[in-house]
């Protein structure tokens, strides 16, 4: 009935070569354009395929419509596939990573499902929903009367207590080193403006776990120094506020050994440190699957969503600063606004380093990117994090639209597809749409490609090629140093190389336009010039470089 009566109009379908791409696909969409992207996958098997990506998007909160069909009457199962692809409970398995989930019985019921649906997965903390399309209800002759799609009403998102908020505010203004850490703050655009007038209302240091654009990179307060930006250090702070923290008690204590009793552990924080938190992961906890990490012993906790809840926390924090406490701030604001320029100076300095190595330096890599993209209207789609984070280092972030963090779940096989619907979101605003994309994750899912060369979506990726999962390389030879055994070994069941994979002739064999393997940092500038071009003219091209590890 779509293609029928939709005539690939309304709605528009975009081919996928797997259902775990097209959920990915929806993830990368919804980051930029804060709806979800309906993904349909096909029963049993399909649901399977789609599991990782849907769990991604769960540890992400982000809204992902899918609707899985499946044949529940055994007695219209009627061939072998109508079998092996049905099932009693289809969501069963992925139930414990969804926020709902139903199996309509009639049109009708269908109908107020998918209303139920969107408004439960829109409604913070945003996550997915499946809904099961029975066989029957699709293929079977209309017969029930005055059918209807009910009204959808969003609910207004969950905003922290108001007594709740003040005391926060009473503490942050008494605080002399105060400290914000934003995990998820920005839903929508809004969200980043809410949280600089905070971090200029208190003058203090603003540390982002970058899983959004949830704060400038050029703004004075932006702390963000290093290539660790997921545990970002706090030992300064004697108060430490946590927005939606993913990990907040990784950030707040340090693991340092083992002994017989169990894990020691230390503060990473100051003494008598305080710790608010403020989040409305709270409101959709599962036992099953542990994305919600270890309990924090905060001094005060907010149930509500960061973006609802900082208007309501700044005016109480600017009600209650005497003249006095002002002069303080600004003080204080010029002490961090100066270390963070020295910072990010040093993060300048460093990313000179190795500039003329073969292979590529990560640094020269981004540094020549941006180069070329800084005056154009650009969004970075993919991950920075294993490449050193140099991007989140040297680039001006000031846009919402231009970083969309990683897949919550550490899920590989995620990026690219993830990448193509951010891409294919942007494409609509005319946005230059750039991807950060490792040889690893890559492989998981490479018939992406295709859909972005099929669909005309402009995306430039470049390949952070170190030709391994290097990730559990370091790890390996991490063991290997502490228990005196050989690193050499560090490449086994990690390496990517032996016969180093082509990437460009994959790309070109999808319909993309691509050059690599590119290994002499001479050939990077002009390499990219031409790969903008094409990107510009509507085409998805890919450079394959050939980099240093991180």
């Amino acid at each position: 009935s779509i293609v029928n009566y939709g005539k690939n109009a309304g709605p528009e379908w975009l081919s996928t070569t797997h259902e775990e791409t097209s959920v990915a696909i929806a993830h990368g969409y919804a980051k930029i354009e804060n709806k979800p992207l309906l993904t349909c996958v096909h029963g049993t098997v399909g649901l399977q395929h789609a599991a990782m990506a849907v769990y991604d998007a769960f540890c992400d909160r982000v809204p992902v419509f899918t609707i899985a069909g499946n044949t529940f009457d055994a007695d219209l199962r009627d061939n072998a596939v109508h079998w092996v692809h049905s099932s009693q409970d289809d969501v069963a398995m992925v139930r414990d990573f969804v926020k709902w989930d139903d199996r309509p019985a009639s049109l009708q019921h269908f109908a107020e499902s998918a209303v139920r649906g969107y408004k439960i997965s829109m409604t913070p903390p945003y996550e997915p929903v499946v809904i099961v399309a029975d066989g029957v209800l699709q293929e079977e002759p209309i017969t029930e009367k005055n059918l209807r799609i009910p009204k959808l009403v969003m609910s207004a998102p969950p905003i922290g207590d108001s007594n709740a908020v003040m005391e926060a505010a009473k503490m942050l203004v008494a605080a002399e080193n105060p400290v914000i850490v934003a995990g998820r703050v920005a839903r929508t655009p809004q969200g980043m403006k809410n949280l600089v007038e905070l971090a200029d209302v208190l003058q203090c240091k603003v540390l982002d776990q970058r899983m959004r654009m949830n704060f400038p990179s050029t703004h004075p307060m932006y702390g963000n120094t290093g290539a660790v930006i997921a545990y970002p250090n706090v030992a300064d702070a004697d108060l430490v506020l946590g927005l939606e923290v993913q990990d907040f008690w990784g950030i707040l204590n340090k693991m340092t050994g083992l002994n017989k009793f169990g894990m020691e552990t230390e503060k990473r924080t100051k003494p008598g440190a305080k710790i608010i938190s403020v989040s409305a992961i709270e409101l959709n906890h599962k036992s099953n699957y542990q994305d919600f990490f270890r309990y924090v012993e905060s001094d005060l906790s907010i149930t509500g969503d960061p973006e609802a809840t900082l208007p309501l926390l700044t005016e109480a924090v600017k009600k209650l600063l005497t003249s006095d406490r002002r002069i303080a701030i600004e003080a204080r604001g010029k002490r961090v606004a100066e270390a963070n320029r020295q910072a990010h100076a040093r993060d300048r300095e460093l990313a000179a380093l190795g500039w003329d190595s073969s292979p590529i330096s990560t640094s020269r890599l981004f540094a020549e990117l941006y180069a070329q993209i800084k005056n154009e209207d650009w969004s970075l789609v993919g991950n920075d994090r294993f490449a050193s984070s140099w991007p989140t280092r040297l680039w001006k972030f000031d846009k919402h639209y231009q970083y969309i963090g990683a897949q919550g779940g550490a899920g590989i096989g995620y990026n690219m597809p993830a990448a193509t619907g951010a891409a294919l979101a942007n494409k609509k605003h005319g946005r230059l749409s750039v991807n950060i994309q490792c040889d690893g994750d890559l492989n998981y899912a490479p018939g992406v490609l295709w859909t972005a060369s099929h669909h005309n979506i402009p995306l430039l990726t470049v390949m952070h090629n170190n030709r391994a999962y290097h990730e559990e390389r370091m790890f390996l030879a991490l063991l290997a140093a502490k228990y005196d055994r050989d690193p050499s070994t560090s490449d086994i069941g990690t390496s990517l190389d032996g016969p180093a994979i082509d990437y460009a002739s994959i790309a070109k064999g999808y319909g993309q336009y691509a050059e690599g393997p590119i290994s002499n940092p001479n050939d990077l500038g002009p390499a990219i010039k031409r790969a903008l071009e094409q990107v510009k003219k509507g085409r998805p091209a890919l450079l394959d470089v050939v980099t240093q590890p991180r």
